[in-house]
């Protein structure tokens, strides 16, 4: 299941990310549900969204720090149990008839703080644990673990037991982390970035941060996917963080149906996953990307203008190959350029311009479908798509990925987060 030339660590790493991927999905399917069953106010429901991706925008700077500065694994596996006892709380309080909204939004808030140090070491463990030549193998069974999970699986089994009882997808979801939490233990090796090279007396989290920033912008494409990732973030957000109203009330669907929606995106992440590697390797990055971007547009365009569910589902399974071959390229470009004592700041720093994109996103979806109607968005994530296709063709041309792709990873002058007087 893990591929050729990836060992028994990755298959672990894999595994928890995947059960981990699961009861995510299910939560993830769960919430608005939750909250449109309690408000029909479109700002309301899409608020659920936006307590999700709030904290990235407040902890990815420091959790990238932490991830440099301390044990990877260790790290993970402290995150994946504070995330269990969230989550038996809410399930609890549902189960006593006293949980609310508020309540939600505030397990949500501090489930998504831990998710984004679990990520951001996740991703900084990996060249450490496969060979560089195996990095777009492995970030493809990643995501394609996360797609079957979360998407395919999660969606409907989650419309199905938030049916059965409301706390069943959020205490699913505890069992699933807790699994992630035995499995990530089990991961042989040490895993700190370097960053304890730097006296803890001598440490600055200012400068730490300000070293990972600098890297990223001194890189010219990842400095370009990662500011085009915020913005595609804010309009897919915005669209996604109504899509449970536009499924009940312009497609017709319930909450199965619904479900069966995030399963339509998830097959084509699958598929985009599997062949990912072989794909990227035919065609090339620059295709990759820039075919992508028109994919993209044309989700927008479907959600704005079609009433049919099928058509809306072949849209998202299009837009979920797309989103896998991103994650391929993005993330091995970035593990390979990136120095180990860096890849938690850099990979910190990129979620938290796309976090800027999701949780900005998620509060204007609400706002803008609330005041203007309800396909607003759509079109709006249509037009800003079709913008910056136009925008960015031209920047990732053959000559600058390759170049890229052939690299070797840059070393900081000087010691990162050191105060240097």
């Amino acid at each position: 299941m893990t591929g050729e030339g990836l060992d028994a660590r990755f298959g672990r790493l894999w595994a928890a990310s995947t059960l981990s991927a699961l009861g995510s999905g299910m939560a993830t399917v769960a919430a608005p549900l939750y909250a449109a069953a309690r408000s029909d106010d479109p700002l309301v429901v899409a608020a659920a969204a936006g307590a999700s991706w709030l904290p990235w925008l407040l902890f990815a700077l420091p959790g990238g720090v932490l991830v440099d500065r301390l044990d990877r694994r260790r790290l993970m596996v402290v995150i994946d149990w504070v995330r269990v006892v969230a989550l038996v709380s809410l399930g609890v309080a549902m189960l006593a008839g006293r949980a609310g909204i508020p309540l939600l939004y505030a397990v949500l808030f501090v489930v998504n703080t831990g998710e984004i140090v679990f990520r951001s070491a996740s991703q900084a463990m990996l060249p450490t644990i496969v060979p560089t030549a195996r990095l777009e193998r492995a970030n493809g069974w990643l995501g394609g673990g996360t797609t079957l999970a979360q998407g395919m699986l999660a969606g409907p089994l989650g419309g199905f037991l938030f049916v059965l009882a409301e706390s069943l997808p959020f205490l699913a979801n505890a069992g699933t982390y807790a699994l992630s939490a035995v499995l990530v233990a089990l991961i042989g090796g040490s895993f700190r970035g370097g960053g304890d090279a730097v006296p803890v007396g001598t440490r600055s989290m200012r400068a730490e941060i300000g070293a990972g920033f600098r890297f990223l912008i001194g890189q010219r494409l990842l400095r370009a996917m990662a500011v085009l990732i915020g913005l595609l973030n804010l309009t897919l957000t915005a669209a996604m963080a109504v899509l449970v109203l536009l499924a009940t009330e312009r497609l017709g669907l319930d909450s199965v149906g619904y479900g069966l929606l995030f399963t339509s995106m998830s097959a084509g992440g699958l598929l985009g996953a599997v062949v990912g590697d072989r794909l990227i390797a035919r065609v090339g990055a620059t295709w990759t990307v820039r075919v992508g971007l028109l994919v993209e547009a044309g989700l927008h365009l479907a959600l704005a203008a079609s009433t049919s569910a099928w058509l809306v589902g072949f849209a998202l399974f299009a837009f979920g190959v797309h989103g896998a071959l991103w994650g391929i390229v993005f993330h091995s470009l970035r593990q390979r350029l990136t120095p180990s004592e860096l890849r938690g700041r850099v990979g910190a720093t990129t979620l938290f311009i796309a976090a800027g994109g999701n949780c900005a996103g998620a509060l204007l979806g609400g706002v803008v479908a609330g005041r203007f109607g309800l396909t607003t968005p759509y079109w709006a994530g249509f037009v800003v798509a079709l913008v910056v296709a136009v925008g960015t063709w031209r920047v990732f041309d053959r000559a600058a990925v390759a170049a890229a792709y052939a690299g070797t990873p840059s070393r900081p002058a000087a010691a990162p987060g050191a105060v240097t007087g």
